[in-house]
Parts: C-alpha cells; structure tokens; sequence
C-alpha cells in the first residue's frame, strides 16, 4: 500500500495539441488550469471546446482577429434573427420597419444596407402618397400609388430575401438611393 493515499496522474496534454507533439510523458512546460485572461475564441480545451489552435476555418494561419470578426459577422446578427428574413422585413412596412431594423441591428451591414435603402426608397413614396390624398386627387389615381407603393416594397423584400439565402448576400442597389445607402453604411 502507498504512503500517499491520494495520488493523482501527472497532466497530460491533449494528443493533438501542435504545442506538445514530440513530448514524453511528462510535459517540458506546464499550461495552467486556470488562466489569468480568457482565451480569444472564448472556449478553452479543459472545458469542453474543439481545440482549433488558430488554424480554423474561420481564422486561419496569418489570419487577424479583425478579419475573422468580419467574416463572422457576415451572417451573424445582433440578436441571432436570420439575416435574409431581417432584411426582407426591412421594406414591408415602410420607413416604419426600415426604422426599426436600424435601431435593432447595429452589426450586421448587409441587414443594415437594406434597412438604409429602404427607408430612402420608401419614404418619399409614402409622402407622395399622403399628398395625392391631402390634395384630394381622384380615387383611381390615389388607389394606383397605393398598389404601385404596395408592389414596390414587396419587390424590394423579396430581392433582398432571395440575395441573402441564395446569391450569397449580394446587394442589390437602386439606382439613385443604393449609392446613397452604401455610403451611409461606410461612413458608420
């Protein structure tokens, strides 16, 4: 029987770990338990994360913690909402939803792109609208531009829908208000 009733194995190093292959049994430098700053990719080995060593997909060998933030954000919004769903719903309601969407999403910049083209598109459509009837012009008329506003944002919802979960988030940019939209959004 041993002296020491509690003895314990020596660390072992993950067998995969780049850092330790090579390496007897007995580990030349020790990893501390717990460290005193948590990790970037914010998942240690110990609890339970795929140990990934900087070479993921996402971050890569020469790869800065910049490039893979944007790259994460790409699909990524600020409360985890589909991003082709959040930029169709830009345009349903009008400046309403547009501004909403702006309020709400602040990392996404494609949602955000939208959210800025749609409110620039559809809100002199709206105040146009409110003037045809303000002005007492015909019903026909007043009800074409109703139709015609209606037609026109869902248009927009469904390209901005289908170029986020099929084009691989391509924009697609009115003439005058995309350019506008887009210089918005870098000048953030």
């Amino acid at each position: 029987m041993s002296s020491n009733p509690a003895s314990f194995a020596p660390y072992m190093p993950p067998p995969d770990d780049p850092q330790y292959t090579g390496h007897s049994k007995a580990p030349s430098r020790s990893r501390p338990w717990f460290p005193s700053q948590q990790s970037s990719q914010g998942v240690s080995y110990q609890s339970g994360g795929i140990p990934t060593f900087n070479n993921s997909q996402a971050g890569g060998f020469g790869n800065t913690a910049s490039e893979e933030v944007e790259s994460q954000n790409q699909w990524e919004t600020r409360y985890g909402m589909r991003v082709d769903m959040l930029s169709a719903f830009a345009y349903i309601l009008g400046p309403l939803s547009a501004l909403l969407v702006l309020i709400i999403e602040t990392q996404n910049d494609y949602v955000r792109f939208h959210a800025y083209q749609s409110a620039l598109f559809t809100t002199p459509l709206v105040v146009f609208r409110a003037f045809l009837s303000l002005l007492q012009f015909p019903q026909w008329l007043r009800t074409f531009c109703t139709v015609l506003v209606l037609v026109c944002q869902l248009y927009m919802a469904f390209r901005a829908y289908i170029d986020a979960s099929r084009n691989g988030l391509a924009r697609f940019e009115l003439p005058v208000v995309g350019p506008l939209a887009s210089r918005w959004l870098a000048d953030e």
